[in-house]
């Protein structure tokens, strides 16, 4: 069962890195287009090329990131699955520490399509550390 969740976060996140890649201004799979400033920034050319440096920086690190769970999903044992749950449930926390006051900000001042995308983005980010949390103690409880 750790594998399956590990693996599904994975393909989640590497659907991300191809719309980061790909098709950043998307408003779609997390793209940027859902914020009014990408559009802006594309009048500044050199503002847009430090934004689309770090659109590729993300990219880049949540690729070593998959890489990482996929490796550990196919190769790990039970031991390390699920020191790496833990491991994702506190990195994936970090959202609601630095991430979620910045874009309830930009929600709350209209600057991001569609309204309300803010408490979209950080409940479904509080349902996978609770799947990963329900499955940490599933394993944990059977083992």
């Amino acid at each position: 069962m750790l594998s399956i969740i590990i693996l599904t976060f994975a393909a989640i996140e590497a659907l991300n890195i191809l719309v980061l890649y790909f098709r950043p201004g998307t408003t779609k799979g997390n793209g940027l287009g859902a914020f009014t400033a990408y559009e802006k920034s594309r009048a500044d050319p050199e503002l847009f090329v430090l934004i689309q440096y770090l659109i590729n920086w993300v990219a880049g690190t949540k690729l070593i990131f998959v890489c990482l769970l996929v490796v550990i999903g196919i190769l790990g044992d039970d031991t390390v699955k699920l020191i790496s749950m833990a491991a994702l449930i506190l990195s994936i926390a970090s959202y609601y520490w630095r991430l979620h006051p910045i874009i309830k900000k930009l929600d709350d001042q209209n600057q991001i399509i569609p309204k309300g995308y803010s408490k979209t983005l950080g409940m479904m980010i509080g349902s996978f550390i609770g799947i990963f949390f329900v499955v940490m103690v599933i394993q944990l409880i059977t083992t």
